[in-house]
């Protein structure tokens, strides 16, 4: 099936004779509800070893049909700017084509959601705007807990709503609506009162993870997340696990990455999703088990690119963008 829809979007790709022809063809296979996309999403419909197999081919397909869809792009506005073939004025200065440039943090994501979708995980979203309920209380954060403390929220005014300080909330809406086994991811932008400094702002980027079956243990996480930062670096890692708190989990722990020649840094929290949060969402505590976590993407663009200040993610400074 894979393999037809390359082939059929490789010939209509071909047979495209202008852009707007060429931008049709990319909805229809790589939009937010093109015929790809949509093999990606049901992949969670599959069995781990198949949503394995088939995720990775899918991203190699999908890899396959942006870059040929690239090529015929720049032959079509290569073939609309041509000069003239009877007369050339070699002395004329060139007309460089503007050039648009993917955000740092769209460049992370997206290498983030390819190799978890590559490991059988699916992407889920979720609204910014979120309820009291699915920000803190489905995840074992009451009223008048002190550990709402830790997220300091913007609340809407005269409505009970809020801008979600996580992307967790998906996670209990996901669970409430599909039964384990299960993997998902969640990137989005999230927002807390904080003040502004190099490595804070009000605005920033999370993914969450969560794996949840029978029989998943602390073991399966650290070997998802050993293998996650392998491919994202590019070279081996270790992972050092250290007892933390969250209140949505049980054990929580802070997780540590050291590169060849790099010394330990913090990078995300993580845990064993705590039996409130099961209960919550309609599972027999009993019965399942899992993991989850968070990374910043604001965190690992700055780490990846060396952007030293968060600040510069968000100012767009050309002088920035353009480097990427």
């Amino acid at each position: 099936m894979l393999k037809q829809l390359k082939q059929k979007a490789i010939a209509e790709i071909k047979q495209a004779g202008d852009l707007n022809s060429l931008e049709k063809v990319f909805r229809q296979y790589l939009g937010r509800k093109g015929e790809l996309t949509q093999v990606l999403r049901s992949l969670k419909d599959l069995s781990a070893k198949e949503r394995a197999t088939q995720g990775k081919l899918a991203n190699q397909i999908k890899k396959e049909i942006e870059n040929i869809l690239e090529q015929k792009k720049y032959k079509i506005r290569d073939t609309k700017y041509e000069l003239p073939k009877e007369w050339l004025d070699v002395t004329a200065p060139g007309v460089p084509m503007p050039q648009g440039h993917l955000h740092p943090i769209t460049l992370v994501q997206r290498q983030v959601e390819e190799i978890f979708q590559s490991m059988g995980f699916t992407v889920a979203n979720g609204p910014e705007v979120e309820t009291d309920y699915y920000n803190f209380d489905a995840l074992n954060v009451p009223k008048n807990h002190p550990a709402r403390d830790l997220w300091d929220t913007f609340w809407l005014k005269d409505l009970d709503l809020l801008l979600r300080t996580h992307t967790s909330p998906v996670q209990a809406r996901y669970m409430e609506k599909n039964n384990p086994p299960l993997r998902i991811i969640v990137p989005g932008r999230c927002y807390r009162h904080e003040a502004t400094d190099a490595s804070h702002d009000v605005i920033f980027h999370q993914v969450e993870g969560l794996m949840v079956g029978s029989d998943v243990s602390a073991a399966n996480f650290k070997g998802v997340i050993e293998e996650f930062f392998k491919q994202f670096y590019h070279t081996d890692v270790k992972i050092r696990l250290r007892p933390s708190y969250f209140p949505f989990v049980e054990p929580g722990f802070e997780v540590d990455v050291k590169r060849k020649g790099k010394n330990w840094l913090e990078i995300m929290g993580a845990g064993m999703v705590h039996p409130n949060v099961f209960k919550t969402v309609g599972y027999k505590a009993n019965n399942y088990q899992g993991f989850a976590f968070g990374i910043g993407l604001d965190r690992l663009a700055m780490i990846k690119y060396q952007i030293d200040d968060i600040r510069l993610l968000f100012t767009n400074d050309l002088r920035l963008l353009k480097q990427f």
